[in-house]
């Protein structure tokens, strides 16, 4: 049958070859490490249906085409990372994509309805079982985050300017890291369980070890640099405290649906404002208090 193709469909029809081989891999793998069995069939279900979508193209195109092996790898590598709901998300995105191309497709392609409609439907299963754990808590998760980057990120700017030494620095943000890191976790709790929520220990948790590992990246800069590099350390936080938000507002916007940009501009803007201030007010105290470091 390639000879009937044009080089822009048999082009076309190799890719999708090789984005159904590498789906099925990555279908395949979540299915093996989902617990739940209505959710593991579900994803099996799909793996067995991207080989039958790979294997209607090859009778057209009459080659085989490897996976995307390094592509395979990245979503196994976000899947311990983030979560399924997080991968699913992708995925599913991959499959919104993947039907409107199918549909720019020849209709003299017999099959190509049946697989557009199987790729909606894969959609909608897909929607059918985004629930995690830690998607409950990504509330707890804000707050342990968006405390740090806010407190922390203002009382390092401050204490810089204001010590000019990053292991001094460096030692003010662990001990209040880890002080603030047990208050919020703790006044967490105490409003959760206000509440009347029944995980307000778990959620918690997860507001203080957000926080907590926060601290560390904010924190790490200033132990990396030589003791009168202070600008340095500052310059290398900030960046540290957008990508954080970078990263962050990625995972929300894609697991929840929310959007990026406006989410990620409102957290930056706020974090490194209170950053100016606080390393303004540094500079202020340390004149007027004659403090000489």
């Amino acid at each position: 049958m390639t000879k009937d193709l044009d080089p822009n469909t048999m082009h076309a029809l190799l890719a999708f070859q090789k984005a159904e081989a590498t789906d099925q891999i990555v279908y395949a793998r979540m299915a093996r490490f989902e617990k739940h069995d209505t959710h593991s069939a579900i994803l099996t279900q799909i793996a067995h249906d991207e080989v039958e979508h790979y294997n209607t193209w090859k009778t057209y195109t009459g080659r085989d085409v490897s996976p995307d092996r390094l592509r395979a790898v990245w979503y196994s590598v976000l899947l311990m990372l983030f979560g399924y709901t997080f991968v699913l998300r992708l995925m599913e995105r991959g499959e919104q994509g993947t039907a409107k191309a199918y549909a720019k497709l020849p209709t003299a392609l017999p099959e190509v309805n049946e697989i557009i409609a199987n790729e909606l439907e894969h959609e909608d299963m897909l929607i059918g079982i985004l629930d995690e754990e830690r998607l409950q808590y990504v509330g707890a998760v804000v707050l342990g985050l968006n405390d740090a980057l806010v407190e922390l990120t203002g009382a390092v700017a401050g204490l810089t300017f204001a010590l000019n030494s990053t292991r001094t620095v460096a030692l003010a943000g662990i001990i209040t890291g880890i002080a603030a890191t047990l208050s919020m976790a703790a006044s967490n709790y105490l409003a959760e369980r206000a509440n009347n929520n029944p995980h307000a220990l778990k959620a918690s948790v997860y507001t203080g070890v957000a926080y907590l590992i926060t601290v560390v990246l904010l924190v790490t800069p200033y132990l990396l640099f030589p003791d009168d590099q202070y600008i340095g350390a500052l310059v290398t936080m900030l960046a540290t405290v957008v990508i954080i938000i970078m990263l962050f507002n990625f995972y929300v916007s894609v697991a929840q649906k929310k959007p990026f940009w406006s989410r990620f501009g409102k957290m930056c803007a706020i974090s490194l404002g209170v950053a100016l201030i606080s390393f303004l007010i540094g500079l202020v105290a340390k004149v007027l208090l004659g403090v000489d470091v």
